[in-house]
């Protein structure tokens, strides 16, 4: 990948996706990750899902 082409990927990504990032007591993004790993799904999943179910709520 050119130089180029990488700075317009990333130029384009962060024109769709922001990033979000927090600090979570160790036993509690544990028990999160085992359950789950438990139903098969993603932290990224579990999180869209949440912010869809919260944005829906609203409406």
């Amino acid at each position: 990948m050119s130089p180029e082409s990488r700075a317009e990927y990333f130029k384009e990504r962060r024109a769709k996706y922001k990033m979000f990032s927090v600090e979570v007591e160790r036993e509690k993004m544990e028990t999160l990750e085992t359950r789950l790993n438990e139903t098969g799904e993603t932290k990224k999943e579990w999180l869209s899902r949440k912010i869809d179910e919260e944005i829906s709520e609203e409406k």
